[in-house]
């Protein structure tokens, strides 16, 4: 089987672990449940007056949501991302796509990320890995990812510890600050820099000051759990149950990823479950969420599910906003306590 074919191989397998096994953390929690809302008993607006309008990466969209990265390039990866893509455009909502590596080594994949005929105005985020600027890639492929599918933007994520675990893990993180700052001013679209659920911590921020950067997700840990993941993959079971819990909770990673990068946008990913876990997020400095895994079985079932997943969602922000006399996402900022 060559690197490709293993690539697609382990997208199915990701998503087939996902759906049936315990695959969250275990002992780490996202730590909003530290924090609770100021509620307002006087909030001096209606409810119908909340906006959950924002704008993000040059767009606008209808609420601070973004449907996460999740798949491409296998089996059910069109039928998953067409249906996210659908719910997306039909809500005004963004929408992140999986890795595109497989699909372009292999074209033949390209048409599992292809979703713009069902999401035209849709916020559409590519998706790569930052590590393959070690392996290779440089304008040309961040490019092609992006014009491939036509997205406004690319997401560049890290993930040290799940490649790690990875049997034949891309493994070597030198240098690759460097090459983003030589990389970054030559691109023609926007650049967000992501981890995949164990953290973004205040270390890693101070790393990234002063690069141009057009948005941060924190993505912490608290929510799906890529390292046990990767043991579940390969192995059937958690080799190293205390390996795998490493990481920064995601209201943790927000909270010092805002404080060291106080003017870099912030997208709260990680263990986001609720509208009003979505709340607290932007409460203390997110400005948009991000939900993956919750939506996956939903894609499985349709569009339409999807929809009515997300719109119960955000009518319970829209409901937490309200009830903390927010009358928009940003006027959340700030109407938190820790416990």
């Amino acid at each position: 089987m060559d690197e490709v074919q293993d690539i697609q191989t382990r997208k199915r397998k990701h998503l087939e672990v996902c759906l049936s096994e315990p695959v969250e953390f275990t002992r780490l929690t996202t730590g909003f449940e530290r924090y609770r809302l100021r509620y307002q008993a006087f909030p001096e607006l209606a409810l119908a007056e909340v906006d959950l309008t924002t704008f993000f990466l040059g767009k606008r969209l209808r609420a601070p949501f973004l449907i996460g990265a999740m798949t491409g390039g296998e089996a059910n990866g069109a039928r998953i991302n067409r249906a996210l893509a659908q719910a997306a455009e039909r809500l005004g909502v963004g929408m992140m796509l999986g890795s595109q590596r497989v699909m372009l080594e292999r074209p033949e994949t390209r048409l599992s990320f292809q979703v713009r005929d069902v999401a035209p105005t849709t916020l559409l985020v590519g998706n790569l890995g930052l590590v393959q600027l070690n392996k290779g890639y440089g304008p040309e492929e961040l490019q092609q990812a992006v014009s491939l599918v036509g997205a406004d933007a690319l997401a560049l994520h890290t993930n040290p510890l799940q490649e790690a675990l990875q049997p034949g893990g891309d493994t070597d993180f030198r240098g690759l600050l460097a090459k983003l700052e030589a990389l970054l001013p030559r691109l023609p679209f926007p650049v967000l820099l992501k981890e995949v659920g164990h953290g973004i911590g205040k270390e890693a921020a101070r790393l990234l000051k002063g690069l141009p950067v057009a948005a941060l997700d924190v993505a912490g840990a608290g929510g799906t759990n890529w390292a046990k993941v990767e043991e579940l993959v390969h192995y059937g079971r958690v080799l190293h149950p205390e390996l795998v819990e490493t990481g920064i909770p995601t209201a943790k990673a927000l909270v010092e990823c805002r404080e060291v990068l106080p003017h870099t946008p912030l997208v709260a990913s990680g263990g986001i479950r609720s509208g009003t876990d979505a709340a607290k997020a932007l409460a203390l400095g997110a400005d948009v969420v991000a939900v993956a895994r919750p939506l996956l079985q939903p894609a499985l079932e349709g569009p339409e599910a999807v929809v009515a997943w997300i719109e119960s969602f955000l009518n319970e922000l829209r409901v937490a906003l309200y009830a903390i006399g927010a009358r928009t996402p940003r006027e959340a900022r700030g109407r938190i306590a820790r416990i």
